[in-house]
């Protein structure tokens, strides 16, 4: 039986057989971490003021322990914000191993005069420069598609393709969340240039403002976008997958959990993937769950979820199929806590390999890993 992490975890980490916990580089906060097909783990982390911060990458080869030394990624400072956990920087490794990375523009830095104009906060994009050394000037990628708050996300393919998405309201929107909608900005030359943003979805099923979202591209090719809708009489947040099997195109509701809230839960949503398919994780009724989705059939598993309050999930998987999904405890408006994990079988039943661990900072959250020995890491 491993030994289980209940106490607080020191910088350089503690290890048990199965579960390994590891501190941001440089006391960073929200941690975002994606693998290529190789085993290189690329990671981005938040520093500085919660409304007036900076990103930096990290990388990690196969057979290292340490990470790289960090590199900043936006060239304007103190554009990007904390504030909310939601509104961070998410990150894509696409063709070639190329580092993709939005974020919500939001931030009070000298640099960021397009965030001043109301309601015209920018979504920055920038992707790694061919030497590796550094990365490109962000561009805002929103032509007319304005209204940003939680939302924001990007996905690569490993054909070249990199879709960048974010809900904002529709053109004309007078119904307010209602009225909000998932847009999409594609570049088929990984990141050089952008299509000019449309509609995900044609029909109208509204979209949580505040709500954080994720989008992924699959080993086929299939798009996801995992957010929270919102309906007129704002009595309904459902977590909804999107999935478009035509590069983009066009998007279909795969899946959808109701939740009758009136208020926004201001949560996170992540996306994987494995041999078994696409693994979906968001939060509901105060809880964090997960579902997996058939690559071949489109099928949609049960949710799981443990028996607890919690937000931020996670979830990853092995080679082997065993998932790990790791989520935050005690979190609130400027208040840190603690992370949380469990680990699931191939049939997605729960193994005795779980944990807590204290220490979580304010406007964090974890990222996690899977080893290639198939044990897992999280950051946070």
């Amino acid at each position: 039986m491993p030994v289980l992490l209940f106490a607080m975890v020191s910088h350089a980490g503690v290890t048990d057989s199965r579960v390994t916990l590891l501190r941001a580089p440089e006391n960073g906060i929200q941690p975002q971490a994606a693998l290529d097909g190789k085993g290189t783990v690329d990671l981005i982390f938040f520093k500085g003021l919660p409304g007036d911060g900076d990103i930096f990458w990290v990388r990690r080869n196969p057979g290292e322990t340490a990470f790289s030394k960090p590199i900043q990624v936006n060239t304007q400072p103190g554009t990007a914000m904390a504030l909310g956990t939601i509104r961070g920087a998410q990150l894509a490794v696409g063709r070639n191993g190329r580092i993709h990375v939005v974020w919500d523009g939001m931030g009070n830095g000298v640099a960021a005069a397009e965030s001043k104009s109301p309601g015209k906060s920018p979504l920055y994009y920038t992707r790694l420069n061919y030497t590796g050394t550094g990365f490109e000037p962000e561009r805002n990628l929103i032509t007319y598609a304005y209204g940003l708050d939680g939302g924001s996300s990007v996905a690569a393919d490993r054909s070249g393709n990199v879709y960048v998405m974010w809900q904002a309201p529709r053109p004309g929107n007078t119904d307010g969340e209602a009225g909000r909608a998932v847009f999409v900005a594609k570049s088929p030359d990984d990141g050089k240039s952008f299509q000019r943003e449309t509609l995900a979805l044609s029909q109208s099923i509204g979209a949580c403002a505040c709500c954080g979202m994720r989008a992924f591209a699959d080993s086929r090719g299939d798009v996801f976008a995992f957010f929270r809708s919102a309906s007129a009489d704002h009595a309904r947040r459902d977590e909804t997958l999107l999935v478009s099997r035509d590069l983009g195109a066009n998007f279909q509701v795969a899946y959808s959990d109701e939740w009758t809230v009136a208020a926004c839960p201001m949560s996170s949503a992540c996306l994987s993937e494995n041999n078994e398919g696409v693994l979906a994780a968001a939060e509901t009724h105060g809880r964090v769950f997960f579902v997996r989705v058939n690559p071949a059939t489109g099928m949609v598993s049960d949710p799981i979820s443990p028996e607890t309050k919690a937000k931020h999930p996670v979830v990853v998987a092995n080679a082997r199929g065993e998932v790990l999904l790791a989520w935050t405890e005690g979190t609130a408006w400027g208040k840190g806590g603690s992370v949380a994990w469990q680990v699931y079988d191939r049939e997605l039943q729960p193994t005795g390999v779980k944990g807590q661990a204290d220490g979580l900072p304010a406007w964090s959250l974890a990222t996690a890993f899977a080893n290639p020995d198939g044990s897992f890491t999280i950051v946070y």
